[in-house]
């Protein structure tokens, strides 16, 4: 189901809906500062292999993890660069994912990782509020694997149907470019997509390297 999610001052059902459909186990979509995104409790490997069932998609294709806070870096990452908390401190919240290691205690089951993970803190008043009460979520563009990122909740309703429970309808996704993607992993930073923030952006912050070399 739709819900209107457009006014933080009338938003509290909607909100309530979802975050109970996430604690649930089940799948909402909710409007990022780039594209909407289909998601689920990333700490519930049965949820989070409905959202990857829903996008049509398997384990070899892991979903980044959305964050409220800059704080829970550390909670869910290990060994993060300097480079990288730059890049953090100037671009969180935004359109900036970072893959990193992953904390080696973390009981979840992202698909296959191999022991990194791609995180986020979105530019969105409610994604954010949605995190803050759910904690961290797995979050992928809501769409069909192959299809376009939807720009609305009816574009990803249209997409994904009865598959997730609540999709929080707040209004068009005002980026609608995919983040930028950038490898924290290694001994150099290394741009692995081009999205909403530029190369050259990044380079401004930190040592990288770009895709086109």
């Amino acid at each position: 189901m739709i819900l209107d999610a457009t006014d933080p001052t009338t938003w509290g059902p909607a909100l309530d809906e979802a975050v109970a459909a996430v604690r649930n186990g089940t799948t909402v979509v909710l409007p990022t500062d780039t594209v909407y995104g289909i998601g689920a409790d990333a700490f519930n490997s049965t949820a989070v292999a409905a959202l990857q069932a829903a996008k049509g998609r398997g384990r070899s294709s892991p979903p980044p993890v959305l964050i409220a806070a800059v704080a829970s870096l550390d909670g869910l990452a290990t060994s993060v660069p300097p480079g990288a908390r730059a890049l953090v401190e100037k671009f969180w919240p935004g359109a900036l994912t970072i893959i990193c290691l992953a904390q080696p205690s973390l009981t979840w089951d992202l698909g296959d990782t191999e022991g990194t993970v791609a995180l986020r803190m979105p530019d969105h008043p409610l994604a954010l509020a949605l995190l803050t009460r759910t904690g961290p979520m797995a979050v992928s563009s809501a769409n069909r694997h192959g299809r376009p990122p939807a720009q609305t909740a009816a574009e990803a309703e249209a997409q994904l149907g009865s598959s997730v429970a609540v999709y929080l309808d707040g209004g068009t996704a005002p980026g609608g470019v995919a983040s930028t993607i950038v490898d924290a992993t290694g001994p150099i930073l290394r741009i692995v997509r081009e999205g909403a923030i530029e190369a050259k952006e990044l380079a401004t912050v930190a040592m990288i390297e770009s895709p086109h070399g």
